[in-house]
């Protein structure tokens, strides 16, 4: 079966995840007999089965190539159309994600504009010059929850509760272990006020610096698409930018702590390179043990050749946890246990649930669309509205 289709529409998607035909014909073609050719994909009709292969890729629905609308080739479309270059290469997996949420983003603030809510964004601007001490000082005073969460997850909702409270949207995405393309990235800052997440299952400690990372960027209003390093705060090649963020992000999350750190001796055997110090601070600034050590190297608080034997016993015993997990999952397959719990589902901002039930109560959406944009079913919907 064949169907009239709009042949701008994957012109378009072509440009906007920046790949060349011969790119997507080998995607869409992989694992058939026939190859899908040039001609297949820019006749007046095609397949539907071709169609379904094109959408695998870009996730618009068999509709959006129906449509004989003319797509917007515009910057206020896609950060893909407003910045050439990011700090990571991107897979397609992640301009996938990026688009995603560059369409929930615009959906959003079409529905904001008609219910008259407010989702603009409410802080000033800084730059590079600015001291990220000062500004993570400042910054601090407002967006840092006012209360504590030993566990990281729950810290983690706070600071997405505190941020929403200052119009800043935060998502999360979480990719199940058997997704074909993963997205090579754990986070960007999408502008004026939208941060995104991946979801980081053994390192929520890594999710958070990322969040924190990207506040940065959203300070600087300057827009990114990366895999932030969490364990360096600062690198000789990274960016101005870059450096600023990080610089940034530990300041926010290590506190008043900083001054104390600043003020170690340096760390050598003699003195147990500080590890029961270390270790309390980690916990109460939620910075691991490795990025707390990486700032002693950047302040010359510790060798190099004492870093390096750290950085590999922190390691050791990560894997060491994780074949010790994987062990016992092992042990009970075997035995024929089963794991309870369902599968994890994001943190949901609640600027993103505001916005939402604005657009329910004033009849913008439906409750299907509302169930469906919070990935939600309907019964319960109730604990929503």
């Amino acid at each position: 079966m064949k169907l009239e289709h709009n042949i701008s529409r994957i012109e378009y998607l072509l440009e906007l995840y920046r790949l060349s035909v011969e790119e997507l014909l080998n995607i869409i073609s992989e694992g058939i007999k026939n190859p899908i050719t040039r001609d297949d994909l820019f006749s007046r009709e095609i397949k539907v089965s071709t169609l379904k292969k094109i959408d695998k890729v870009f996730n618009k629905g068999l509709n959006y190539y129906l449509d004989p609308s003319e797509p917007h080739h515009s910057k206020d479309a896609s950060i893909f159309f407003r910045k050439d270059n990011f700090n990571s290469d991107l897979n397609i997996g992640a301009k996938k994600v990026v688009n995603q949420f560059e369409d929930l983003k615009i959906s959003l603030s079409a529905i904001s504009k008609l219910t008259d809510f407010n989702l603009e964004r409410n802080f000033r601007i800084y730059n590079v010059q600015d001291s990220p001490l000062e500004v993570a000082t400042e910054v601090r005073k407002v967006l840092y929850p006012s209360i504590t969460a030993r566990k990281l997850r729950d810290f983690l909702k706070l600071l997405i509760d505190s941020f929403a409270e200052s119009n800043i949207m935060v998502f999360e995405f979480i990719e199940t272990w058997n997704k074909k393309d993963k997205a090579n990235i754990n986070g960007f800052f999408l502008s004026p006020n939208t941060i995104v997440l991946k979801r980081q299952q053994k390192s929520f400690r890594r999710e958070i610096f990322t969040l924190v990372h990207e506040l940065g960027h959203f300070l600087l209003n300057e827009e990114e698409i990366e895999e932030v390093d969490y364990k360096s705060i600062s690198k000789n090649h990274l960016s101005k930018i870059e450096n600023w963020c990080n610089e940034f992000a530990y300041y926010f999350l290590v506190g008043e702590y900083h001054t104390e750190i600043d003020n170690l001796e340096k760390a050598h055997a003699n003195n147990d390179y500080h590890h029961n110090l270390i270790d309390d601070i980690s916990r109460e600034t939620h910075l691991s043990t490795l990025a707390l050590y990486t700032r002693l190297l950047y302040d010359n608080k510790i060798s190099q050749k004492d870093y390096t034997k750290i950085k590999h016993e922190i390691k050791l015993a990560f894997q060491e946890k994780v074949a010790e997990e994987n062990k016992i999952k092992e042990l009970e397959k075997l035995q024929g246990i089963k794991r309870g719990g369902s599968v994890p589902k994001p943190i949901n901002s609640p600027l993103f649930i505001n916005t939402l039930q604005n657009a329910l109560y004033d009849g913008i959406i439906n409750e299907y669309e509302f169930c469906k944009k919070l990935k939600i079913k309907p019964e319960k919907m109730e604990q929503y509205i």
